[in-house]
C-alpha cells in the first residue's frame, strides 16, 4: 500500500475516535446537568404564597316579629255547662270536642325582646250534651266561639313566649223537651302560648285559652233556665306573616 494512503487511513480513524469521545462526554454532561437542575431550583429563593384574606361574615339579624299576620288552628276543647231550673234542679254538663278556625292580628316590637299585639279569632266547636232530669230531656250546646285579645310576649330571636287576655264571645243554646232558645254569651278569656318562626313568613304556635261566659237566662216552656258556660282549649296554629 502506498505510504500516502496509509497516512490518510490512520488520520481518519484518529478523527473518528476523537469525535466519538467528545460526543459521549457531551451526552454525559447534559444528563448530569439535568439531574442537578431540580435540586438546584429547590435551593433558589421561592416567592411567598399569597392567600385570599377577604372575609365575608354570615348575615346576622334577629327575626322581626312586627307586622300583620293571619292563619288557622285546630285544637281540643273541654267545656262545662252548669244548668239550673225549677223543673230539673241544678246539674252539670261536662263535654269536650274538636275546635277549628281562623285568626289574624298585628304585632308591635316595643323593644328587640318585648312584643305586644292584638288578635281576633273565630272557632267552630262541637260541644253538646244531653241529660234527663226529673223527666225533662235537656240538651246544652255551643257551636262556635270568638275572642278579641291583647298579646304581650318575650322574643328570643325566632321564639316568642306570650300571654294573652281579652273579650270572649260564644254561642249558647238550651233545648228542654223540644223548646229551645239561643243566645250570644259574652265573657272573658286568658291564656298563654309559645310561637316559633319556621321561615321568614311562616310561624307555628301552641297555646292554651280559658274562657268564662258567666250566667245566661232562658225561658223554655214557661220555666226559667240559667246556664253557665266555661271552656278550656289547647290548639295548634300556623300563621303567615305579611
Amino acid at each position: 500500500m502506498p505510504l500516502m494512503a496509509i497516512r490518510t487511513s490512520f488520520k481518519c480513524r484518529l478523527e473518528y475516535k476523537v469525535m466519538k469521545r467528545l460526543a459521549c462526554a457531551a451526552i454525559a454532561a447534559t444528563v448530569s446537568v439535568a439531574g442537578l437542575a431540580p435540586s438546584y431550583a429547590a435551593d433558589l429563593p421561592q416567592a411567598a404564597p399569597t392567600y385570599d384574606t377577604t372575609y365575608e361574615p354570615a348575615p346576622s339579624g334577629r327575626f322581626d316579629w312586627s307586622g300583620a299576620y293571619a292563619g288557622g288552628s285546630l285544637g281540643w276543647v273541654w267545656s262545662g255547662f252548669d244548668t239550673t231550673s225549677s223543673p230539673t234542679g241544678s246539674f252539670d254538663h261536662d263535654t269536650n270536642g274538636f275546635s277549628g278556625g281562623v285568626h289574624g292580628g298585628y304585632n308591635f316590637a316595643i323593644t328587640p325582646n318585648i312584643v305586644a299585639g292584638v288578635e281576633l279569632d273565630f272557632q267552630m266547636t262541637d260541644l253538646y250534651e244531653n241529660t234527663v232530669r226529673n223527666g225533662v230531656n235537656v240538651k246544652t250546646s255551643s257551636a262556635w266561639n270568638s275572642s278579641a285579645r291583647a298579646r304581650l310576649g318575650y322574643a328570643m330571636d325566632r321564639f316568642l313566649v306570650y300571654g294573652t287576655a281579652g273579650l270572649a264571645i260564644a254561642d249558647l243554646s238550651i233545648n228542654a223537651n223540644g223548646a229551645s232558645e239561643d243566645t250570644t254569651a259574652l265573657g272573658w278569656t286568658a291564656g298563654a302560648g309559645v310561637e316559633g318562626a319556621i321561615s321568614n313568613n311562616l310561624t307555628a304556635r301552641v297555646e292554651y285559652l280559658y274562657q268564662d261566659f258567666g250566667r245566661e237566662s232562658f225561658t223554655l216552656g214557661g220555666s226559667k233556665y240559667r246556664a253557665d258556660l266555661d271552656t278550656s282549649t289547647v290548639r295548634f296554629g300556623l300563621s303567615y306573616k305579611f
